[in-house]
């Protein structure tokens, strides 16, 4: 692939904060179900594409890359602004399916026993209930939210402390 307007030689396009490109970018499904990407003006499509969120992941719709099926960075979107349509629709999805990352929007039952402590909660997607060992298991990201990773290695997401009903803060607020 020839070099961009940005003067990437390797077919790497960025995006600046505007979401204004050097070149667009397309994705599509092909009739496997795997991503295909059309770069700019090529007329050949990069076949089975994956999408990635990049550090950091606390800024969602923010620094999200297309990546080859051998993990080469083809594409740095540093925001979704300006991507619209099927692309942007799939872009979502497939982040969604890949980071699976439930928001917790109540705790309704938490016990520590044994260095070990089990969480009942209400999320975005259903009941759950899971162990986190420690505080290390809980990444504070931001004051008021914070991710917390089970024994299975599941992440779960408080993303607003203050939104949460007194009871549920009452159980997790040593973590933040």
């Amino acid at each position: 692939m020839s070099g961009d307007g940005n003067g990437n030689g390797d077919g790497k396009v960025e995006r600046d904060e505007a979401g204004e490109a050097g070149e667009p970018l397309r994705l599509e499904r092909n009739a496997k179900g795997q991503l295909v990407a059309w770069l700019g003006e090529t007329e050949e499509p990069v076949d089975n594409v994956r999408v990635a969120r990049c550090f950091p992941w606390s800024r969602e719709g923010e620094y999200v890359a297309v990546c080859d099926a051998d993990g080469k960075e083809l594409v740095l979107l540093t925001t979704l602004e300006g991507i619209e349509g099927p692309t942007r629709e799939l872009i979502e999805e497939e982040l969604r399916d890949k980071f699976f990352v439930p928001k917790i929007l109540r705790i309704s039952d938490y016990k520590a026993e044994f260095d070990v402590v089990s969480i009942s909660a209400e999320t975005d997607r259903g009941t759950v209930t899971f162990q986190i060992h420690s505080r290390d298991d809980v990444r504070v990201l931001s004051p008021g939210r914070a991710l917390f990773r089970d024994v299975d290695g599941n992440v779960y997401e408080v993303p607003d402390f203050s939104s949460l009903d007194r009871n549920s803060q009452k159980h997790i607020e040593q973590y933040f």
